[in-house]
């Protein structure tokens, strides 16, 4: 079972029984108050945690984050955070610190892009967004929460790697094989980067498509995808995207001209900040998404993660999030 979406100003931890709920950024609707957006959820199950609270982020500068985890902390919860060094420097990092909670920067030139609390070794928040502002209340993103034990195993792993081992990026071991995580009659693939060379299953999920694939790209460079992509379409798939225009217009790299070209219909987004989801929908049934761009970097250099979700409720929630970006772009 897949919950709706609602509204985030009230939001409470879903009950028991489901295991997946997603919550979009709202940007469109934002009017100058940072509170009540897409923090507010997960701000609501670091208050319940009793445990531990694992946070890895490429930036934070949410306050709602920061007093909360603080708060954790105080109550004897072990909070522990890596982020990327480039912004280690942020006011809620130095308030972490202060308050005694260790926060660790990955130290090197690649990016530790991933996006994920785990919360008492059972409940996942993941996602495209940051816990930043800017990610919270002015671009476009996507965050799930999902209840699984097993689930938390994997990005429990993948946390102590890197805060336990000190292992980042192309340091990083092979990973374990992905797990199938079984949900009723829905199921959850996740992967991590570099570790997994989450690629090879991306790009045999798009060559399975049928009917549809749809996407939302804050950066798509990857030959091998957009080679997918168009192959797809010329064999009779219906392909259809939204890419980021920043993106577009900076990386000389990126295949937005290509699949133009090739005759994809694709467009560039339309919120004047950032519309930075990475989701592709295969045939309104399977979710793509997580902190992974199409990217070179993003497969061989960044430390990520990309879940594949396999769930026609939940497909249909973000096929609803495609069609708001889709008409925003044109």
């Amino acid at each position: 079972m897949v919950r709706e979406p609602t509204s985030l100003a009230a939001t409470l931890p879903p009950p028991p029984s489901t295991w997946v709920q997603v919550f979009f950024t709202s940007p469109d609707d934002f009017t100058g108050d940072y509170r009540g957006g897409a923090d507010t959820p997960i701000v609501a199950s670091l208050e319940a945690a009793r445990f531990t609270i694992e946070v890895a982020c490429l930036e934070i500068n949410l306050y709602s984050i920061s007093r909360a985890l603080i708060r954790a902390a105080e109550r004897g919860v072990t909070v522990r955070v890596v982020v990327d060094s480039t912004f280690i420097q942020t006011r809620a990092l130095s308030d972490l610190e202060q308050a005694g909670i260790p926060v660790l920067g990955d130290r090197r030139e690649g990016l530790m892009h991933d996006k994920f609390v785990v919360v008492d070794g059972a409940l996942v928040w993941t996602g495209s967004m940051n816990l930043t502002t800017s990610d919270t209340y002015r671009n476009n993103n996507n965050l799930l929460r999902i209840e699984s034990v097993e689930l938390a195993q994997a990005y429990q792993r993948e946390f102590d790697e890197m805060f336990v081992d000190d292992m980042f990026g192309q340091e990083s071991p092979r990973g374990w094989p992905a797990p199938r995580l079984e949900f009723g009659s829905s199921w959850a693939e996740v992967y991590f980067a570099p570790d997994d060379a989450p690629a090879e299953r991306l790009l045999q999920v798009l060559e399975s498509a049928q009917r549809s694939i749809r996407f939302m790209a804050f950066s798509l460079t990857s030959e091998e995808v957009a080679e997918v992509l168009i192959r797809q379409a010329r064999l009779g798939v219906e392909v259809a995207g939204v890419m980021e225009e920043s993106q577009v217009r900076s990386n000389a790299n990126g295949k937005y001209d290509l699949l133009r070209a090739s005759g994809i219909d694709v467009h560039l987004d339309g919120n004047s900040r950032n519309m930075h989801h990475k989701v592709i929908l295969v045939d309104d049934e399977l979710v793509i998404t997580g902190s992974y761009n199409f990217s070179y970097n993003a497969e061989n250099v960044n430390d990520e993660n990309m879940l594949i979700l396999h769930d026609r409720e939940l497909a249909r929630l973000y096929l609803e999030e495609f069609d708001r970006v889709w008409r925003q772009a044109q």
